[in-house]
Order: C-alpha cells, then sequence, then structure tokens
C-alpha cells in the first residue's frame, strides 16, 4: 500500500528516476524546496539539474533502466517514480522496437522489483494510450473511454501500445502498489531539445515550433494543423505529484490518473498563431515579420507510417474528486514561459 509520506520527515528517501529531464528537474526542484526528502536519483543525464548535484541530499546514478542492478538499488526505497521514456515522435517512427523496449520491457522488470521489495510505484504513462481518436471524440475517460489504434504497419503506435501494456502489467501484479499518471502535453522550460544543437531528430510540437521561431523558420503544420491538444504547465503537474504525495493510499492506490488542462485545448495551428504572436511580443517586433506557418503531410515530415489523434481532451473529474487537484494556469501564461526560457537559453 502507498506508504503515508510526511513533508517534513527527513528519514523519507524517494527514488526518481528521468531526475534529469524535463519532468524530473521540475519535480526535483519542487522535492528540495517543499520538503526534507532525500532523493536517489537516475538517468543519463544531469545538465537540467547541475545546480543540485552537490546537494547532499541528492545520491544521483547516472545509469538506465537497462541496467539489473540499477533496477534492483531503485526498488529499494519505499517510493519509486519512473519519469524514464524515449517518448519523441520522429523515434517512434525509426526505432520501434529500442521504444518498445523502452517502454515496456524496462518499467515491466521495475513493476517485479517493486512487487518484491514492496515500493510504491508510481508510474508516468502518457495520453496517447487513448489511440487513435477522432476530430469529434470527447472527454477521455481513465475508467471508461475505449481505446483504438492504428494497424501495425502505422508505427507511430509502438510507444502507445508498449506504455498501454506496461499499464495493464503494473494493474496484473496482484499486491503492487502503484499509481499511473497520463501527461496530457506537458510544457514549461526545460522541455525537450532543439535539432542539431542538443538533439537530434523532430521533438514534440511546442519545442518543434520554438526552434522554428529562433531560427526564422516557418512553423510546420503538420496535416495542416487540425489536431487539437490541450496543454498543461509543467508546475501543474509537479503540484499533483504533490497532492499524490499527501492523499491518503485508499485515494490513489491502483489509480489511474489524466493529469492535463481542458481548458487549454486548441488546434495546433491555433497553436502556431498564438505562438507567433507571443514570440513577436518577446523580441518587440511586429508579428507580421515572422514567417506564415507551412503545410506538410505527417508521412513527408515523421515518415511512413505516421497516423494522429485528432483530439485529445482530458476528463480531469478523478483528479480533482479523489487527490483534490485541479490544473490552474492559463494557456498564454503557460506558452509564453515555455517560449521566453526557450528564447533566452538558445538565442
Amino acid at each position: 500500500m502507498k506508504p503515508v509520506l510526511r513533508f517534513d520527515d527527513p528519514s523519507i528517501t524517494v527514488a526518481v528516476v528521468g531526475c534529469g529531464g524535463f519532468i524530473g528537474s521540475h519535480l526535483l526542484q519542487a522535492i528540495f524546496e517543499k520538503t526534507c526528502w532525500r532523493v536517489f536519483g537516475v538517468d543519463l543525464e544531469s545538465y537540467r539539474i547541475q545546480q543540485h548535484l552537490a546537494n547532499p541530499r541528492l545520491e544521483f546514478l547516472c545509469a538506465d533502466l537497462a541496467d539489473s542492478s540499477v533496477i534492483k538499488r531503485v526498488a529499494a526505497f519505499p517510493v519509486v517514480i519512473n519519469l524514464a521514456a524515449i517518448c519523441t515522435p520522429s523515434r517512434y517512427m525509426d526505432e520501434a522496437a529500442e521504444v518498445i523496449r523502452s517502454n515496456y520491457d524496462h518499467p515491466a522488470r521495475l513493476a517485479d522489483a517493486c512487487l518484491k521489495s514492496g515500493a510504491w510505484l508510481v508510474h508516468f504513462s502518457t495520453s496517447e494510450i487513448y489511440g487513435k481518436t477522432s476530430a469529434e471524440s470527447g472527454l477521455l475517460n481513465e475508467d471508461h473511454t475505449e481505446i483504438s489504434f492504428g494497424p501495425v504497419s502505422a508505427s507511430r503506435w509502438s510507444y502507445a501500445t508498449a506504455k498501454l501494456l506496461t499499464e495493464r502489467y503494473i494493474a496484473g501484479l496482484s499486491g503492487l502498489s502503484w499509481t499511473v499518471v497520463r501527461p496530457f502535453n506537458f510544457v514549461g522550460p526545460y522541455m525537450d531539445y532543439m535539432p542539431g544543437v542538443d538533439g537530434e531528430g523532430i521533438p514534440r510540437v511546442l519545442a518543434n515550433f520554438s526552434s522554428a521561431l529562433v531560427r526564422g523558420e516557418p512553423l510546420a503544420l503538420v496535416n495542416g494543423g487540425k489536431a487539437k491538444r490541450s496543454f498543461t504547465s509543467v508546475h501543474d503537474a509537479v503540484e499533483f505529484l504533490f497532492c499524490l504525495f499527501g492523499a491518503a493510499p485508499e485515494s490513489c492506490d491502483h489509480q489511474a490518473f489524466n493529469v492535463g488542462n481542458p481548458d487549454n485545448e486548441l488546434s495546433i495551428g491555433e497553436l502556431a498563431q498564438k505562438m507567433r504572436s507571443i514570440y513577436a511580443s518577446i523580441r518587440g517586433v511586429d508579428v507580421s515579420s515572422i514567417p506564415e506557418p507551412r503545410e506538410i503531410s505527417g508521412e513527408e515530415y515523421y515518415g511512413a507510417g505516421y497516423e494522429d489523434s485528432m483530439r485529445r481532451l482530458p476528463d480531469v473529474s478523478k483528479a480533482e474528486r479523489l487527490v483534490n487537484f485541479r490544473a490552474r494556469t492559463p494557456l498564454d501564461e503557460v506558452l509564453r514561459e515555455s517560449l521566453e526560457w526557450f528564447v533566452s537559453h538558445y538565442s
């Protein structure tokens, strides 16, 4: 069962796999600011958390879950938060087998280890497990929405199917204490990378658009930018985790939660225009000087086997009911903070 966690208890150590990533770096900062806990952090990179590496409350291990000895060390702690994943769309297409290993094989072995040790596993899944949603899809509910994926030939679904199988595996382990988090487009400072500078391939849409703006290039609207998404501040996401940490065990054990902001929904085409306007404001220039977006097909942009979900709108009533959480940060504030960081970091 989920342990009772007091934020002022210095005897607690939580294991955070993926502590050096986008979400992990924000979570690490919040743990050190809001609690007396120690952290056992695991990641293959640490540039986002350089300021914490000398903190005596952090033990950092440069490794990943492919190593069985790492899994054993991680599972020895009472709380295990698994944020690690290959989660960039271009890799779903080109490296499907590796994406599946990253998002199913390694987490499944971690779940086995947590079952054996008695640890509470907080596993980050994805909103993509809801599959090939249509433009008419309504609210996506954790416990009732039916799920449909594209054909095997559409390698776009390698990530989503691996994540869903991991959820089902975790839920099938009798005796394991677990909570699943399904993020809906978390955005904010430190998200992703700029291709050709500190990463390769195609990042997620916000970093992709930000890269194009900084480089003075047209924003690429895949399949016309008609798909809709709702965007969530990473700060709200971290706040959800603290609601989870403080919740009674019966409120969150053996539960999957959508974490998103349905008030922040717009089409990708609308997102492109908003980002052009915000970028013009940040630069102090007229928006007409920013290149207009260009349309491109999904297959031309990502490669053969690409398909998309046309709408992902989260039902967030469960998180509000069980752990008293609702995302509050408005869309314009989310986008401006993300883009201001990107501009200052890469310009």
